[in-house]
């Protein structure tokens, strides 16, 4: 499925959930030919991120209405900036304000995070990537507001690349086996896909070298371990860092020599930028 058709899958599951068989409250208390102007107010410092899929939103509830953008997405806000004006039938804008609410405050929420992520590292070559740790239904968009804030997408699911985790190593037996039923699975199936394993320590490292894997993840391991493992693999491969990863932790992670660290933190409890919508009659 293409991205703009998942998003506006994801638009009409949202405003389903939300009018269901109806605004009662507006259909009861607006005349159906009154007119609004919406205006999108920041009322905190961020990044701004999601004003397409708001405008889709609207859209969605109805054709009619005029969306204005003023501040793109990407860039940083201020309290009291307007960026954007959605103008046109009353009742349409109140009943897709809070959806479309939803949408921006949490993409919002998540650019700002990477974008703070972003620079924590830019000293480096090291580029931060989010993870699997998304709301439910929500990938696309959370893993869009990652990219929008200035850090990177890791897999979108369990189909685009192999990942071997510590369960898959316990039960395949090692990592050798594991590796092995990944190369034969592509090798059934005609496909090519990367191959990442989850280690967690030296000798793990040293057995996925062996085995000329793509990603080496190095989980939970302290700055100096890090180091000792850069120097082991030496640019054989690349090396992602997850695992305790903070603001406060990241920029020493950094400088050990990796190119990936996840943090899982971007989406799985990100705080939602505060943007409300101010209503004018017109």
């Amino acid at each position: 499925m293409k991205q703009n058709d998942q998003i506006k899958k994801i638009i009409e599951l949202a405003l389903k959930e939300d009018i269901g068989k109806g605004d009662i409250t507006t259909l009861a208390t607006i005349g159906k030919n009154k007119k609004a102007i919406g205006k999108f107010l920041v009322k905190d410092k961020g990044v701004i991120a999601g004003l397409f899929v708001a405008k889709q939103v609207m859209k969605t509830v109805d054709k009619k209405l005029k969306f204005k953008v003023s501040i793109n997405d990407g860039v940083e806000v201020n309290p009291r900036d307007i960026v954007a004006e959605v103008s046109g039938n009353a009742r349409s804008i109140l009943s897709a304000e809070r959806t479309a609410l939803n949408f921006l405050q949490r993409m919002s929420g998540i650019a700002t995070a990477a974008a703070v992520y972003a620079k924590a590292v830019s000293h480096t070559k090291a580029k931060v990537i989010d993870t699997r740790k998304t709301a439910p239904g929500l990938r696309l968009i959370d893993k869009l507001a990652v990219k929008i804030g200035g850090c990177d997408n890791h897999r979108f699911g369990l189909y685009d690349m192999f990942l071997i985790k510590d369960n898959h190593i316990e039960i395949a037996g090692s990592i050798t086996n594991a590796v092995e039923g990944c190369r034969e699975f592509m090798k059934n199936k005609k496909k090519k896909f990367l191959i990442e394993v989850e280690t967690k320590n030296l000798d793990e490292v040293k057995e996925a070298l062996e085995n000329n894997v793509d990603i080496i993840m190095l989980d939970n391991f302290n700055t100096e371990e890090m180091r000792k493992a850069v120097r082991l693999i030496n640019g054989k491969c690349k090396v992602e860092a997850s695992g305790g990863v903070n603001l406060s932790t990241i920029k020493s992670i950094a400088e050990t020599g990796v190119d990936f660290i996840s943090v899982g933190g971007l989406t799985h409890s990100v705080k939602a930028l505060d943007i409300s919508l101010e209503i004018i009659p017109i």
